[in-house]
């Protein structure tokens, strides 16, 4: 198998010691996976246990096989930024070309395939042809790809195929078929690098692509095929990550080619190009995949744990170089014999045996203490990046502290497949019950059954969830809100004048609600006229630049509808002594920095939903289901219209 091209220095290492610091320096990764489960295994009696050890195989496998294409490009000295949008939009086009355009689902992966391909190629072209820097080509396909993703979608989520969605599935009721395809690409990748011509060119384009070039090899033609193999690799990527939540979202994958690239260099590849190997890259993905799940089993907070992620890639990075300078290494690309896959196979074996010796006895720590434990909730919100669903965690912590309940909160970022992880993890770990703030009803849908076939109750707040069983509904309705809004704002107008909206991000539920309430609230009104509606996700500075644009277009405009009260407080910004005065807003969600422009007069008004007392029900009830109780299936919080006028007697 190809790998590093530094040789280690012979006469340095003698002995025992020597051998042990080699195997330890040589195979650095490794050895930080080992002390990974290790620490995980003695601190959380829950991670080692074979649910758990298979959602850590699944939860690594999209980053795994992302990052497989990536090995490809990094050993060749270039980066590819684009594998999270384009897995997207592989697996956008597969959905919508088999449901909306009918097309054969055979043909349909297919089509996905050859999109992937496509946009490796662009990238191999404008690199190689085009001349410009990996990271800018790349750079362009990741908004061009998202963009397309959502022109494809219209922004909301598509129906995956059910033929293809068993890609998520177990075998047997046990074994993930995301493993297997992890394990049947990392074997393809190890192939290509290590015994084809291919991939000799790519070690001898990372290490000097001048004398690869005077060699005789046809470099522009290699990084076409390179960046190829890339985007291949993106595409079966998004495709299993669509069908692990049996829909395309055209927002899915956002970031993932960080994690990509991270998992190849914590794997040991140098960015430098010349190095890398398909085992390092697979023990890099792990790593992730078992620190995100050992920080959720310790409930460790989600901002805490960005924080240590990236203490552990720049500590990877700073051991590698280390390593390098103390002269270890492994042998040169493409000479390695059978002796040298010998004696890398005995390696693994004894890492294995020694990691097993070790956990077993760290987890006889756990298997004899009596769990005196409270009843234990799970709380996984779409975000944490938005005052409304803090509110949220706010209400639901006072109320579990109240009732003695131990509650974990996590944050899924706003990203489906990352809030699919938190769940999975939540049932693993035999929770009492779980509530979920679904990032999207359809994409919660396969975790949630995950946690109903092992009798975990799930209460849903805020946003329903479809396609799975859910004790309990605590929310508001959006829909409902949305006319209130328009009517509130119609009203002010007079039942005249012309107004801008400001959408959420594109493809969550609440956007879709939130939006089709107004517009049928609108409906009432004639002489209100709609003369631009635009995304600005949820966000205060999006809001913010978008209604800056807006006014260049509508100068004039009367009235803005913001989804929800970030985007209403960039909106303000931008009209400055308008807002108030000539232009009335109506924002969504009645936070306090919400309720206080309304006190300001800035702000006419925000249909607020009582977030901490979503949050304090949602508890209630979960704990009322984990207790074998009676739970109400739908529990409506009263929706209000919060002006000036009622502000002051309006509790949050």
């Amino acid at each position: 198998m190809a790998t590093d091209t530094l040789k280690g220095k012979p006469g340095a290492r003698g002995g025992a010691t020597g051998g042990l610091r080699r195997l330890l320096l040589d195979n650095g990764a490794l050895t930080a996976l080992i002390v990974l489960v290790v620490a995980m295994s003695a601190l959380s009696g829950d991670f080692l246990t074979t649910d758990n050890l298979l959602n850590v195989g699944v939860q690594a496998a999209v980053t795994a096989i992302l990052a497989f294409g990536v090995t490809f490009v990094i050993v060749s000295a270039g980066i590819d930024l684009s594998v999270g949008s384009v897995a997207a939009l592989s697996a956008t086009v597969l959905a919508w070309s088999a449901t909306e355009a009918g097309i054969p689902v055979v043909l349909a992966v297919l089509l996905a395939v050859a999109t992937g391909i496509a946009c490796g190629l662009v990238n191999g072209f404008l690199v190689s042809y085009g001349k410009l820097p990996p990271f800018i080509a790349t750079l362009a396909m990741l908004s061009v790809g998202r963009g397309l993703s959502l022109v494809i979608s219209q922004g909301s989520p598509i129906a995956f195929p059910d033929s293809v969605s068993h890609l998520g599935d177990t075998l047997g009721g046990w074994l993930p078929v995301p493993v297997l395809v992890m394990i049947v690409m990392g074997l393809i990748t190890a192939f290509v690098l290590g015994r084809t011509y291919i991939g000799r060119s790519m070690y001898a384009i990372g290490g000097n692509e001048e004398a690869a070039r005077l060699s005789g090899l046809r470099v522009k033609r290699q990084k076409l095929a390179i960046y190829a193999f890339s985007g291949l690799f993106a595409a079966a990527a998004g495709i299993v990550l669509a069908s692990r939540l049996s829909s395309a979202q055209p927002q899915a994958a956002q970031g993932y080619e960080l994690d990509a690239i991270a998992a190849v260099v914590i794997g040991g590849a140098s960015l430098a190009g010349g190095t890398g190997k398909a085992s390092g890259t697979l023990i890099g993905a792990l790593i992730l995949a078992v620190l995100r799940n050992g920080l959720n089993l310790l409930s460790v907070s989600a901002f805490w744990q960005q924080v240590v992620i990236g203490a552990v890639i720049a500590l990877a990075v700073l051991f590698d170089t280390l390593r390098r300078k103390a002269g270890a290494g492994t042998p040169a690309a493409g000479a390695s014999g059978g002796g040298s896959r010998g004696r890398q196979a005995l390696t693994y074996v004894i890492a294995a045996v020694v990691a097993v010796a070790v956990v077993g006895a760290t987890s006889l720590l756990h298997n004899g203490s009596s769990d005196g434990r409270s009843q234990k909730i799970g709380l996984s919100l779409s975000t944490l990046n938005n005052p409304f669903f803090v509110q949220i965690r706010n209400g639901a912590e006072a109320e579990a502290k109240k009732l003695g309940v131990d509650l974990t909160v996590t944050d899924a970022q706003n990203d489906a497949s990352q809030q699919a992880n938190q769940l999975q993890n939540f049932t693993s770990e035999g929770l009492s019950s779980i509530i979920v703030n679904p990032v999207d009803s359809d994409a919660a849908g396969p975790s949630v059954r995950s946690a109903n076939e092992d009798d975990i109750p799930v209460i849903a707040v805020d946003r329903g969830v479809n396609k799975a069983e859910a004790s309990a509904l605590v929310a508001s309705d959006n829909v409902e809100g949305g006319q209130l809004g328009a009517r509130a704002l119609a009203g002010k107008l007079g039942g005249k004048g012309t107004i801008v909206i400001l959408q959420g991000q594109a493809g969550t539920s609440a956007s879709r609600e939130r939006g089709a309430g107004f517009a049928a609230g609108l409906k009432e009104y004639p002489g209100i006229r709609v003369v631009a509606k635009q995304p600005a996700d949820f966000d205060r500075t999006k809001g913010l630049d978008v209604m800056t644009n807006l006014l260049q277009a509508h100068p004039d405009v009367d009235g803005v509808f913001a989804e929800n009260d970030e985007m209403a407080l960039g909106a303000i910004k931008a009209l400055g002594s308008k807002a108030g005065k000539s232009v009335q807003v109506v924002g969504f969600d009645g936070t306090p920095d919400g309720l206080k422009a309304v006190q300001e007069g800035t702000l006419f008004a925000s249909v607020a939903q009582q977030p901490r007392e979503l949050g304090r029900i949602a508890v209630q009830n979960a704990l009322r289901a984990a207790e074998e109780k009676k739970v109400d299936k739908t529990v409506k919080v009263p929706v209000k219209v919060v002006t000036e006028e009622n502000v002051a007697g309006f509790e949050g």
